[in-house]
């Protein structure tokens, strides 16, 4: 088990002991989204912590979903609000409907090839269930009602670290909703 999984149960586990002792300010224990890193598809690693001060989405992805075209209206927000500061990750997941066939590098290369997807993808991760993420573990904590039920769910990580809020599958990546919260997070700096 990682550090970064211990110290997310840990703060898991404490977050259900909490409630029992009223006043404890339990902001101070939370981690932010900086805490937490992804392995990258092809290798290395992509440290949340490194896009501090910047709204980050985070989008867990499958090629053979029915959703898949928003590997092409990501682009479109990526392309739009990248040099204005957005990070876009893609994480793609096999949790629902073993819709993710692909490993590593083939699948940010199948997006890119069928959509033109150019923004980072992390490894196949787990999304959901005891084998999640620990920032997808963090995520549903932090905003239970938000958690992903299914591909292309979408968080978005404000300035600070802090969960702006989770946006599920059947929002555009391009909606309006979507594209006033980031726009609010690119003007917070």
């Amino acid at each position: 088990m990682t550090i970064e999984r211990r110290k997310v149960l840990g703060w898991i586990a404490g977050a259900c002991v909490a409630p029992a002792i009223a006043g404890v300010a339990r902001a101070q224990t939370v981690p932010s989204a900086s805490s937490f890193s992804f392995a990258k598809a092809g290798g290395g690693a992509l440290p949340l912590a490194e896009y501090r001060g910047r709204p980050v989405l985070i989008v867990n992805t499958a090629t053979q979903c029915g959703f898949a075209g928003q590997f092409a209206t990501l682009e479109q927000l990526w392309q739009r609000y990248r040099d204005r500061g957005l990070m876009l990750i893609a994480v793609p997941s096999n949790d629902f409907g073993g819709q993710e066939p692909l490993e590593g590098a083939a699948i940010a290369e199948a997006a890119r090839q069928s959509h033109g997807a150019t923004y980072p993808f992390a490894e196949k991760t787990a999304v959901r269930g005891g084998d999640a993420h620990p920032f997808y573990r963090w995520a549903a904590a932090q905003r239970p009602a938000e958690a992903p039920r299914w591909n292309f769910h979408k968080y978005l990580i404000g300035r600070s670290g802090e969960l702006v809020g989770g946006y599920a599958a059947q929002i555009d990546p391009i909606s309006p909703r979507l594209v006033r919260a980031i726009g609010q997070e690119l003007q917070a700096g």
